[in-house]
C-alpha cells in the first residue's frame, strides 16, 4: 500500500533515499511538480528523476522506495529514470 499521500514533501529534501534491502539510492535534492523526485547519487553525483509511485513512506530520516538497487539501475539503463 502506498502511503505517500500524507508525506510533507518539503521535509524530504536533503534526506537519504533507500530502496528494498536498505539500498542507498542517494540524497533527495529537489521535488518537482510532475510527481517525480530529483536526487543525486552519493558516489558519482548523477541526477535522476524518481516517480513518486515508487515511494513507500517517509520516516523523517529516510525516504523509503519500493525498488531494489538492481531494478533502479535497470530503469536508468532503459531511460525510464533519467
Amino acid at each position: 500500500m502506498v502511503c505517500n499521500d500524507n508525506i510533507d514533501w518539503k521535509n524530504v529534501i536533503k534526506k537519504v533515499a533507500r530502496g528494498i534491502g536498505d539500498a542507498n539510492l542517494g540524497e533527495v535534492h529537489k521535488i518537482r511538480r510532475n510527481n517525480a523526485i530529483k536526487k543525486s547519487g552519493m558516489v558519482n553525483k548523477e541526477v535522476y528523476d524518481i516517480p513518486r509511485s515508487f515511494v513507500e513512506k517517509f520516516d523523517h530520516h529516510r525516504l523509503l522506495l519500493r525498488i531494489t538497487k538492481k531494478e533502479y539501475e535497470s530503469l536508468q539503463d532503459q531511460g525510464i529514470m533519467t
